[in-house]
């Protein structure tokens, strides 16, 4: 994985806009406007006070689900999406053509609103520390969502409405738990986290661990585990082994994969691999892992000895997201080349089918617990939400505007978060699962 810096969402886009400017000359959308008051109407807020949040009664009235005050700015919002559509740039590690990637993309209807805008709040908002890992939001119920930002790992109550700081990375986390490799990590960077009813786990960009109960006070586990200058925790995962014990993988950019026990943390295996591996996902009965890293191809390990069983062989470039579907046949993969790739485990020769991003890589990729939706996020602006029983025919796409931190169904499907880490107008947005009640017709 290369180390990349983002770009400011808002600069990039005062930018885009200028070179739009440029090209169109007088015949330009946004008239005379010179540079300044075009970042005076991108901004458009005070920097010292945080936005209101959202309502689904604020948007009945008609206002943006981001707060995004489109009525005051030089130009709409149909403009500034044709801008960015035409001007964002995907970042690619291999060289090909995105055309070659998109040619074998499944058609999608894409008028299907699975879920409605809730709630929108600036009091849980996401941050990235890597631009290529993007799995920083983890609903555990429909009320209860964990994010990070800004080294803080907090727990957001939708119900309540409460945000609660977690951990602060910042600091100095010195674990309750002594040995078994425990030791005490300051400054981490987040860069990754996973979240099950009583554990959340973060990762570091130095290969930190950091393990808290979530019924207990403090952190009970923490640890590097390499002293590998290239040492990023990219992925990581709680699950089921077959024999019920659960279990914690980590990917890390030191071509590792880490497989600990939840109680003690004992290192219980590691596996090598030839390239950095950006992400391990594990089957719904834990006899299997997907594992995608610096390589257009994937791979289908047998945990218990580390040994490739298959191949995932289409992408065109480095992976970082994988989702296994619940009844264990179907694993999704994201790719750098715009692609969600469906495979059938029972026949790896190709993939079953291949879903199309809007603009750019497919950074987070999670199934619903009941196999009925597979949601997708872009880097910026795109969340797709594909229905399985429509053969993934059928989609509710979300279009927003800013860097996206992660999305997570909650377990029942009730509740959709999605994170997004745009400076000004980022927050933690809330969808409810809409209902379709046929019975009612039939009152009238």
């Amino acid at each position: 994985m290369d180390e990349f810096e983002l770009e400011d969402n808002l600069e990039f886009i005062l930018q885009s806009i200028q070179e739009l400017m440029e090209d169109q000359g007088d015949n330009n959308a946004f008239g005379d406007a010179n540079q300044n008051e075009l970042f005076a109407s991108l901004v458009n807020y005070d920097h010292d006070n945080v936005l209101p949040d959202v309502s689904a009664a604020d948007v009945a009235a008609g206002k943006d689900m981001q707060g995004i005050p489109w009525d005051k700015m030089l130009f709409g919002r149909d403009q500034y999406r044709e801008m960015k559509m035409k001007n964002y740039r995907n970042y690619q590690n291999l060289s090909y053509n995105r055309e070659d990637a998109l040619q074998e993309c499944k058609q999608v209807e894409k008028d299907s609103p699975y879920y409605d805008f809730r709630y929108n709040t600036r009091r849980a908002r996401s941050s990235i520390v890597h631009f290529q890992l993007r799995n920083l939001v983890w609903a555990t119920t429909k009320h209860d969502v964990y994010t990070m930002h800004d080294q803080s790992v907090t727990h957001w109550s939708s119900l309540d409405q409460t945000s609660t700081e977690l951990i602060n990375a910042d600091d100095c986390i010195v674990p309750k738990q002594r040995g078994h490799g425990s030791q005490s990590v300051a400054m981490v960077q987040v860069t990754t986290m996973a979240v099950d009813s009583n554990l959340l786990v973060v990762g570091g960009f130095q290969g930190e661990v950091i393990c808290k109960r979530l019924d207990d006070d403090g952190v009970v586990f923490s640890t590097r585990v390499t002293d590998d200058e290239n040492a990023i925790t990219n992925s990581l995962e709680i699950y089921q082994d077959p024999s019920g014990s659960r279990r914690l993988v980590a990917a890390n950019n030191d071509c590792s994969i880490r497989i600990f026990d939840t109680e003690y943390f004992d290192l219980l295996k590691h596996y090598v691999f030839p390239w950095s591996v950006n992400s391990v996902s594990v089957s719904p009965n834990g006899q299997l892992f997907a594992v995608l890293g610096d390589h257009e191809d994937g791979l289908v390990v047998d945990p218990k000895c580390g040994k490739a069983i298959g191949s995932l062989r289409g992408h065109l470039d480095y992976s970082f997201a994988s989702s296994w579907h619940p009844d264990g046949n179907i694993v999704a993969t994201g790719s750098q080349d715009t692609t969600c790739r469906l495979w059938d485990i029972r026949n790896l020769s190709q993939s079953v089918a291949v879903l199309g991003g809007r603009m750019g890589s497919i950074r987070c990729v999670k199934f619903s617990s009941d196999g009925r939706f597979l949601a997708t996020a872009e880097p910026v602006d795109f969340v797709h939400i594909y229905d399985s029983y429509a053969d993934y025919g059928k989609a509710h796409e979300i279009d927003l505007f800013g860097e996206i931190g992660g999305l997570s169904f909650s377990p029942d499907t009730e509740a959709f978060y999605v994170g997004l880490a745009d400076q000004t107008y980022g927050g933690l947005i809330e969808f409810s699962k809409r209902h379709q009640h046929h019975y009612l017709n039939s009152l009238w």
